[in-house]
């Protein structure tokens, strides 16, 4: 399939570059995706809520009153749960909410995702390009040629720290390695930059794949 280029200075069209079918122009299967987006989220919790149970709590261990006489139902211990201070029922501990996602099914979701911003043009191609000062101020006026301000995601071609350090500032802009791909940023981005050198590289890094 054929796809624009444009320049990142003016924003305008400056050619066309021929894009690998095999990774933009597959079929959006949408139980992958999630499948891909959910796997990501569930690796970053962290696990770490935790609770006391009546075993864990600091206290004595007798009666609060006598068991007869009282009128009231009986206490074992004052570290009973339905009291005030006492350990919790069921209560969280910490546990690792990771799992793995089979490598053949995590790269078809991320390509069914690039399909899918293709097909609906968020997916825009730019030349090569690079901020050699590292300002924020120099990224931003190039960026002010597309969609300036919408939730975007920038694809590199290599893990270039001087965009990266422009960037950084900038609070709805995020950015991405060809082959360090994130489902959840690139399916929620509502606008995608490529450079071109990284659709290149898409191309050739999933080559094989079916």
């Amino acid at each position: 399939m054929n796809a624009k280029v444009y320049s990142i200075n003016s924003g305008k069209e400056v050619k066309t570059i021929d894009l690998d079918d095999s990774v933009f122009g597959i079929p959006f299967n949408e139980d992958l995706v999630w499948y891909a987006i959910n796997n990501e989220l569930a690796n970053k919790r962290q696990g770490n809520a935790c609770t006391k149970g009546r075993a864990e709590i600091h206290g004595s261990n007798a009666r609060p009153f006598r068991q007869k006489g009282t009128g009231r139902a009986r206490q074992g211990d004052k570290k009973s749960p339905i009291l005030v201070g006492g350990g919790t029922i069921f209560g969280p501990k910490p546990r690792d909410f990771s799992y793995s996602m089979p490598k053949k099914a995590k790269r078809q979701a991320m390509k069914s995702i690039l399909s899918l911003k293709v097909q609906s043009e968020v997916l825009k191609i730019v030349e090569d390009f690079s901020i050699e000062s590292g300002k924020t101020q120099d990224l931003a006026k190039l960026l002010e040629n597309f969609e300036y301000g919408l939730r975007t995601v920038i694809i590199l071609k290599d893990d270039d720290p001087m965009i990266k350090r422009a960037g950084a500032n900038i609070p709805w802009l995020s950015f991405l390695s060809f082959n360090r791909l994130r489902a959840h940023d690139l399916f929620y981005g509502r606008q995608v930059i490529m450079l071109e050198s990284a659709a290149k590289n898409l191309a050739e890094f999933y080559k094989g794949d079916k």
